[in-house]
């Protein structure tokens, strides 16, 4: 070897000669293998990186997807129940992308062992001023300085605010009354029993409003009321529950019946109708029934008010019982129960979301540049009431006088032209006719400011309640199903009004059992001071 050579040359002694030799050897050997070992760790770090970088832009493509399918989403392709649970799903698959996509940036920036950087969070709400405060302090471990030992000074606080919850809680509330003798009378004296709405019950209002909320707002089966409470290792029977759920509906009954009065002095009404399934016990099957809804309207002065009216069916004769004697202007969809209502004293008023879904399913089904142009002339009409959302009734009717109105001329004179190019039978024509036939009731809005363009309030209104039917599945009976009814025109017409509607109820049921009858307005789940007059 030539290495041994040379150093046998330079060294006279061979035996350290070959010694050095050895060791030139071993560490020519340990730096061959270490080049070998960086090399094999720069190709896996590469292949890694690779796989980073494929990793990262399909996370980036999968963001990008997600986030036009939340923002592009059709509000008429689903219905409101399914679009609910999609959209909820498709939030949390957006934050889990954007939470993963920064890691693995974070992860391919930053060298091995770098301490993750805090994430920086951008336009956070601030937690509600209303809810209380538990402050928990966290102070270093030392007041001295680390470095040399002297006293530290306070110059700031870091403050950082996390909501949390706490799930019901069972308390037992123990009323002592002390008995009191008088010797000389021989009589007893003590303190009345406080009023209950159901007298001599365990139940207190906030266990009551608890069973009522969770059953009608919450929609959760009284079996499920029944498994929570005993998670607790409180007994409540199915039995007692339903009992106590019976009589709050009677005592509240005289509310609802009260809350319907005011609805009918409304000179507007907005009404549509879902249907419920009831048990039929004489054929061990399910019956169709239906849920009425009446609302006042939101463009006019007072508090809003949604009033419940179960029957057993789609009759229009239940909604000419429920007007009765009512005198007004009334939307609604094109449904011919209503029709022997209009008339003496009755003015229709159309609903333009409906006849903008007829050209919407006309051109979902196949691109249609009929229904396109008819979308594009309401999707105008639409923007009008949205700049005029704001606005006093007098300046809304200005605005609808000024451009509302030349664009209804314009479309209806459109209508009925490109209704003679359409041959009968077919979805254009269909969805043409719609429009043509109630025209006078759909452009009636725009002859003053304070009438709805359509009827999507009271269809939100119902929305709560088809939900609650996948959970509910249908009423026991008939009466059930009033009380429902009732039940939830208190509490709708709490949450539209700003309420809190576990709040109002458990208040209302401990004023109740004292109230007159000549103070129930009091009760009522409507503010205490109605709005002006001028605004909208």
């Amino acid at each position: 070897m030539e290495l041994h050579s040379e150093l046998e040359r330079l060294i006279a002694d061979p035996a350290i000669a070959a010694s050095v030799a050895q060791r030139v050897e071993t560490l020519l050997a340990q730096a061959r293998e270490t080049t070998e070992r960086q090399a094999r760790e720069v190709e896996r770090q590469a292949t890694e990186l690779h796989a980073a970088k494929a990793k990262i832009q399909a996370l980036t493509l999968e963001l990008a997807h997600l986030r036009r399918m939340r923002f592009g989403v059709k509000s008429e392709a689903l219905s409101g129940e399914v679009r609910d649970l999609f959209q909820e799903t498709l939030a949390s698959d957006v934050a889990a992308a954007e939470a993963e996509l920064a890691r693995r940036q974070a992860e391919m920036e930053a060298p091995p062992g770098t301490p993750r950087p805090k994430r920086e969070r951008a336009g956070r709400q601030p937690l509600p001023e209303h809810l209380p405060r538990i402050e928990h302090r966290h102070e270093p471990e030392s007041c001295t300085c680390g470095g040399c030992g002297k006293d530290l000074v306070l110059i700031g606080e870091d403050i950082s605010e996390q909501l949390d919850v706490e799930p019901a809680k069972f308390v037992v509330h123990r009323h002592i009354r002390p008995q009191y003798a008088c010797r000389a009378c021989e009589t007893v004296t003590a303190a009345p029993i406080p009023p209950a709405v159901i007298d001599g019950g365990m139940a207190a209002t906030g266990l009551l409003a608890w069973v009522i909320i969770g059953k009608y707002l919450d929609h959760l089966p009284l079996y499920r009321l029944e498994r929570m409470a005993a998670r607790d290792g409180v007994a409540l029977s199915r039995s007692t529950l339903a009992e106590w759920v019976g009589r709050i509906g009677v005592a509240l009954q005289p509310l609802a019946d009260r809350l319907t009065a005011l609805l009918l002095a409304r000179p507007v009404l907005h009404a549509d109708e879902t249907p419920v399934q009831q048990l039929d016990p004489g054929n061990g099957k399910t019956k169709r029934a239906y849920l009425w809804a009446y609302m006042s309207n939101v463009l006019e002065t007072g508090p809003p008010i949604v009033v419940f009216d179960y029957q057993t069916s789609r009759s229009g004769a239940h909604a000419r019982n429920f007007l009765a004697e009512w005198q007004g202007k009334l939307m609604v969809d094109d449904f011919g129960g209503y029709k022997a209502i209009f008339g003496q004293g009755v003015t229709e008023l159309g609903c333009f979301a409906h006849a903008r879904r007829k050209f919407f399913e006309l051109n979902e089904a196949q691109a249609n540049p009929i229904a396109q142009e008819a979308l594009l002339r309401i999707a105008a009409l639409y923007a009008i009431e949205a700049r005029g959302k704001s606005m006093w009734i007098e300046e809304r009717a200005e605005l609808r006088q000024m451009e509302a109105q030349p664009l209804l001329a314009s479309m209806h004179g459109w209508l009925k032209a490109t209704r003679l190019t359409v041959a009968n039978g077919g979805g254009t024509a269909k969805a043409i006719d719609y429009s043509l036939k109630r025209w006078p009731a759909l452009a009636r809005y725009a002859e003053t400011g304070h009438l709805p363009v359509d009827n999507n309030v009271v269809e939100n209104a119902i929305r709560p309640i088809c939900l609650g039917k996948k959970n509910w599945l249908f009423t026991g009976s008939e009466r059930a199903g009033k009380r429902a009814a009732a039940i939830q025109s208190l509490l709708a017409t709490a949450a539209l009004n700003g309420l809190d509607p576990a709040a109002w109820l458990r208040d209302t049921l401990g004023k109740l059992p004292t109230c007159l009858n000549s103070e129930i307005d009091s009760l009522l789940p409507l503010p205490a001071c109605p709005l002006s007059d001028h605004t909208a």
